[in-house]
């Protein structure tokens, strides 16, 4: 992945949208009894650190499997600590890179969620830096 775009997510109010205050089925189909129009606001629930939190849109298909598309935003949060397992968005060498992060042991490697990918394991000669921890995708359906 590369990053095409850096989107700041700042302003304090967000932008207010419809709500509906209700579970919807993924599965079989249930009744609904009611249902409770409010606003929902994007940012409150999408950020958890405002002035450290920025997205970014991928472009490429390392993370497929892990439901992350060519052409999604990602929510990426710079003050988090990265653990083990966390997605990530990583500079290597000058490229911006987003990966699962791995450790074993002393080794830490950036592993991608497609296999026709292979895991990049990160030595001492390389200019490797995390620029933060992502916390959520944007996708577009339509």
């Amino acid at each position: 992945m590369k990053v095409n775009e850096i989107i700041p997510l700042d302003g304090e109010g967000g932008l207010p949208i419809p709500f509906f205050d209700m579970t919807v089925a993924a599965g079989d189909p249930s009744y609904v009894s009611q249902a409770f129009q409010n606003t929902i606001n994007i940012n409150e629930e999408l950020i958890r650190n405002k002035k450290s939190t920025f997205c970014v849109r991928v472009n490429g298909q390392s993370m497929i499997d892990a439901g992350i598309d060519d052409g999604d935003l990602l929510i990426v949060d710079r003050e988090l600590e990265p653990e083990n397992n966390n997605v990530v968005l990583a500079v290597i060498n000058g490229d911006y890179t987003v990966k699962r992060l791995y450790k074993s042991g002393k080794e830490l490697f950036l592993q991608p969620a497609n296999k026709d990918y292979n895991p990049i394991k990160i030595t001492p000669f390389m200019d490797f830096r995390l620029w933060g921890v992502v916390t959520g995708v944007i996708k577009k359906l339509i």
